[in-house]
């Protein structure tokens, strides 16, 4: 089975492209499921329902977030009513949406689940139990997928090793710089510490990099725009073990 896991996508430029390559990209490598974060797919950042419909409709089963699902209140309607939508499973309960899902193939079921860090972000619930009690919630399902959308890198390494062993492959979302190590630890989980973004590719983050110089150089509010021009997609393509829902190979892709 061939599970690709897309970064976040940026503003109409990101959703652009993301339609433009996206359905050459999973017949080229014969992908079975396809995740895509779309939390900054609205112009600024946050996702709308129109930006979410524009994802799906370009190729992706399921949608994952992160810390800008709520900035946008148009979406929480389409958090309740798509169970294909996730937010982070660790926010409080009462919070719009889920963060789980599965997606229903008939000759297997993969799990998919979405978590947010803790460091440098919200004061959410501790992502290491709430991995815990999502896997057995769900039966702890042979196939399984979390998109970690979280800041630093070591707490992102230090979930994959908690995991180990007990999912199929967890990819950390949320820095939008691709690292280069996609790898399969011990236990065999697939693991890389950011899959990146599907956005501009000269930017910064997604962003027109006068605006983010400015921001950083004299410490002044200044209003985000996306940038545009050439974009790129990040994604890392997970190949998994039929019988043991292990993956046996991870490939980093960057499609421009």
């Amino acid at each position: 089975m061939k599970i690709l896991c897309v970064g976040d996508v940026v503003g109409a430029a990101g959703c652009g492209h993301l339609r433009q390559v996206l359905p050459g990209v999973k017949r080229h490598y014969g992908v079975d499921v396809c995740i895509v974060n779309g939390e900054n797919a609205a112009e600024g950042n946050g996702l709308l329902p129109p930006a979410a419909a524009h994802i799906f409709d370009s190729g992706a089963d399921v949608i994952t977030t992160g810390n800008h699902v709520f900035r946008r209140r148009e979406l929480y309607e389409t958090l309740e009513q798509e169970p294909l939508l996730l937010r982070p499973a660790n926010f409080p309960p009462a919070a719009p949406g889920r963060g789980m899902c599965t997606v229903d193939r008939g000759r297997y079921q993969l799990t998919v689940i979405n978590l947010m860090g803790l460091t440098y972000m919200e004061p959410l619930d501790d992502p290491f139990r709430s991995l815990d009690r999502l896997l057995g919630e769900a039966g702890n399902p042979r196939y399984c997928i979390v998109d970690f959308h979280a800041e630093a890198t070591a707490e992102k390494k230090a979930l994959a090793y908690y995991a180990d062993g007990r999912i199929s492959a967890l990819y950390g979302t949320h820095t939008h710089v691709q690292t280069a190590d996609e790898q399969v630890l011990p236990g065999g989980t697939g693991f890389i510490t950011d899959v990146g973004m599907t956005g501009p590719l000269h930017s910064v983050l997604g962003v027109r990099p006068e605006l983010a110089i400015a921001k950083m150089k004299d410490r002044l509010p200044v209003r985000f725009q996306n940038a545009e021009g050439p974009c790129t997609m990040n994604a890392v393509l997970f190949t998994l073990d039929d019988a043991s829902g292990k993956t046996t190979a991870a490939e980093r892709l960057d499609i421009r």
